[in-house]
C-alpha cells in the first residue's frame, strides 16, 4: 500500500486566520482531515506532519517511511538548502505545493529551492492545491480508486 506524507512548514499552522486573503480561510486541520478521506479511499497509507522548524522538518522527511509526499514547504522554499537536501537525499518523489502563486508574488519569493527536485509543483490553486497532488499521485501509482 502506498503511503503518503503531507508535510507542511512553518506558519502553516495559521491557515484560515494569517493573511486570509492570499491563503484563504480554510484551516490546515480542515485540509487534513479531507486529505485523509480522499487518501483513504483512494487506498492510500497518510499521514501529515507540520512544524516551524526546519530541523523537526528534515528529521520527519528522514524517517523515509513514506512512498511519496505532498510538499508545502513555506517560508523554507525559497531559503533552505537543508530541506532540499533532505527531500533529495532520501529518494522519494514529492509534489509541492503552494495555496497561492510564489511567481506572481514578492521577488524573493521567486527563488525556489525545491522546485527542480519536484516531480510535480501545484502553485496558486489555494486549498484545493493538495487535493489536486493526492489525484496527481493517484494518477502515477494507480489506486483502487
Amino acid at each position: 500500500m502506498t503511503k503518503i506524507l503531507v508535510l507542511n512548514g512553518p506558519n502553516l499552522n495559521m491557515l484560515g486566520t494569517r493573511e486570509p486573503e492570499i491563503y484563504g480561510r480554510t484551516t490546515l486541520p480542515e485540509i487534513e482531515s479531507g486529505l485523509r478521506e480522499r487518501a483513504h479511499s483512494l487506498g492510500f497509507e497518510f499521514d501529515c506532519y507540520q512544524s516551524n522548524h526546519e530541523g523537526a522538518l528534515i528529521d520527519r522527511i528522514q524517517r523515509r517511511d513514506f512512498d511519496w509526499a505532498i510538499v508545502n514547504a513555506g517560508g523554507l522554499t525559497h531559503t533552505s538548502v537543508s530541506l532540499r537536501d533532505a527531500l533529495k537525499g532520501v529518494d522519494r518523489p514529492f509534489i509541492e505545493v503552494h495555496l497561492s502563486d510564489p511567481d506572481t508574488r514578492e521577488e524573493f519569493r521567486r527563488v525556489n529551492f525545491l522546485r527542480d527536485i519536484a516531480a510535480f509543483t501545484i502553485a496558486g490553486r489555494g486549498a484545493a492545491g493538495y487535493g489536486l497532488a493526492l489525484d496527481e499521485i493517484a494518477r502515477r501509482v494507480g489506486s483502487r480508486a
